[in-house]
Parts: C-alpha cells; structure tokens; sequence
C-alpha cells in the first residue's frame, strides 16, 4: 500500500512535468509560431511522451530490463499505449477547439488532465507492470 501511495505520488509529479512539456510546447508551437493546433498539439504529444518514457521507468515505475527484447516490448507498449492516448488528446482538443470554441491553451489543459488519468492506468496495469 505504502509503495503504491509512492508510485502514485511520483506520478503526479512526473505527469505534472510531462504536462508541463506538452502545455509549453503546444503554446511555442500553436501560439508563438503559428502553427495550427492540430499539429501543435502532435509535436507536443511527441516531446511530452518522450520525456514521459524516460522518467516513468526511472522514477516513477522504477522499471529494469535485463535484456534488449524486454526493452523494446516495452517502449513499444508505452508508445503504443500513449498513441492511444494522443487521440484522446487530439479528439478532446478537436471537440473543445472547434466543437465548443474554447481557448486552445484552456482545451490543453483540460485535456492533459483526462489523458493524465488514461495513462497512469495504462502504465501501471499494462507497461511497467511488476514482472
């Protein structure tokens, strides 16, 4: 219970972080260069799971892998899974953007909050689930 507490804890940290990289990125992209936010909100996707792979598996999941095969299986879960959740995302944005008209920075951050929820449990029960 006390290590699952630890866990859940980090993750709110990381993905605080995570969120962070795919708010600001989205934001350099969307609004500082111009870029229309469907392919904002992808370049964001792309450095926020980056960034989410490497800290998920060291602090958050505190995951090894001894050998080459269980790495690659890995990584492909975790994109597989976050491409999963980047058409979350993409949808949320499309609905909130165009559907309803809200700013893109505000559909973002309501958005990371649902993917945020979506991932942890794709992480904990399907990615870096105990061996």
């Amino acid at each position: 219970m006390k290590k699952d507490l630890y866990r859940i804890m980090n993750y709110i940290i990381i993905g605080g972080f995570t969120t962070l990289v795919n708010i600001i990125v989205y934001w350099l992209f969307a609004d500082l260069l111009g870029l229309d936010y469907r392919i904002a909100t992808t370049v964001a996707w792309i450095a926020s799971v980056l960034f989410a792979y490497i800290t998920n598996k060291k602090y958050v999941f505190e995951s090894r892998t001894s050998r080459i095969s269980e790495l690659v299986f890995e990584m492909f879960s975790f994109f597989g899974f976050r491409l999963l959740s980047f058409f979350m995302d993409l949808v949320t944005m499309i609905i909130l953007v165009s559907g309803i008209d809200m700013n893109g920075v505000w559909a973002k951050i309501w958005s990371n909050l649902i993917v945020l929820i979506a991932n942890y449990i794709f992480s904990k029960y399907f990615i870096f689930k105990n061996k």
